[in-house]
């Protein structure tokens, strides 16, 4: 069997690197997290000439590409923490629009995102901090010509340069019934954006509140109170994604501290020589590939729309949250002291480790979606 990737998406890999290396170095990561908004409108335009920024979009809105050729490029974005709106749009609000946006809102949004005009993202979680239908309280009620939006959304991922924000919203009863899903353009009256202070500000987190937004009728995506099937379906695809990302991030930090465990000597002697050094590193390894294993497994999953692209997707998050955490935290203790500063980067892959793991649910809550579908 042959689980290796194309010749062409190798390729599409080496040019991801090499660019990202010229054009997002640690120094470029660093001063964007220090900007007010980790975002580089120019470096955002050569992204978008890339390509990146139509992959996994169907050719007839002006895409090219399949979500696993995205997926090469989200692994290489974590490895050197890439600030700014790319997994929000492409992870987050790409895969809503797909599956739940009208032939309308697919022209004008995903033409947008394609061509590189437009960023967007996803407002899903609440207060309550749950990633499940039911935590979704932000009340949608129809009015004469519209919609009349109540409520507030927390952690909504680079919402501050969102053109578009796909909005979860309940219009009846409770649970996965009478969900539905709103395109917001723009920033309508009644509608507010602040950021988060948080962990990781390589990623704007925001406070999204909604004070009485009036919303067009055709603002709707799809039908009324029927969205989680395509919600759900979306968040698989964003899971798949995010764990890329975090495989990519945690290869960064396995061959930083080889690297470093090979030419920091103590007592006359590299300290990658010491049992002590070399077996956690040797862990920090065999966590990286099976993240990585089970992490392409539900991307085909997600791509091939297989049956268990469900269960592969919590697979893999459920294994990814806690071994890239794991591999950033033993990153830290490999380079001991030095890793701690502010000055050396492994702190900055440890927070971002942090603030993935919680992200569209952490180990925990995926492990019991990995045990409903055995029927616990």
């Amino acid at each position: 069997m042959d689980f290796a990737f194309s010749e062409e998406q190798e390729m599409l890999r080496r040019s991801a690197r090499d660019f990202l290396a010229k054009e997002c170095p640690p120094k470029v990561v660093r001063k964007l997290m220090e900007g007010a908004d980790a975002y580089d409108p120019a470096l955002w335009s050569k992204i978008a000439a890339l390509g990146w920024t139509a992959l996994g979009i169907p050719e007839e809105y002006g895409g090219v590409g399949s979500f696993l050729d995205l997926i090469v490029v989200l692994e290489e974005a974590g490895r050197v923490l890439m600030p700014g709106p790319f997994f929000a749009t492409m992870g987050l609000a790409v895969p809503a629009l797909i599956g739940a946006g009208t032939e309308a809102q697919k022209k004008a949004a995903l033409g947008a995102i394609a061509s590189g005009s437009a960023r967007a993202t996803l407002a899903f979680t609440e207060p309550s901090g749950r990633w499940d239908a039911t935590g979704v309280a932000l009340t949608a009620k129809p009015t004469g010509g519209g919609w009349h939006l109540e409520g507030v959304k927390l952690f909504v991922p680079d919402a501050n340069n969102a053109d578009y924000i796909v909005v979860a919203a309940r219009t009846r009863g409770e649970g996965e019934d009478g969900l539905s899903l709103f395109l917001v353009e723009g920033k309508p009256k009644g509608m507010s954006v602040n950021q988060l202070e948080t962990l990781d500000m390589t990623r704007r987190w925001c406070e999204v509140r909604f004070d009485g937004v009036e919303l067009p009728a055709d603002s709707l995506m799809g039908a009324p109170h029927k969205a989680w099937p395509a919600l759900k379906r979306a968040l698989e695809w964003a899971t798949a994604a995010l764990c890329a990302e975090m495989v990519g991030g945690a290869q960064k930090v396995l061959e930083t501290s080889t690297e470093y465990a090979k030419t920091r000597h103590q007592f006359g002697k590299p300290i990658g020589i010491y049992q002590a050094v070399s077996h956690k590193l040797a862990d920090m390894l065999v966590l990286s590939e099976s993240g990585r294993s089970a992490t392409y497994y539900a991307a085909w999953a997600v791509d091939a729309d297989a049956p268990d692209r469900s269960l592969a997707s919590s697979m893999a998050k459920a294994y990814v949250s806690d071994a890239y955490r794991k591999v950033a935290g033993d990153g830290i203790q490999v380079h001991g002291g030095i890793g701690f500063t502010w000055e050396h980067d492994m702190h900055l892959y440890f927070k971002r480790a942090k603030a993935s793991e919680v992200t569209l649910g952490d180990a925990t809550y995926h492990r019991e979606l990995v045990a409903q579908a055995l029927d616990l």
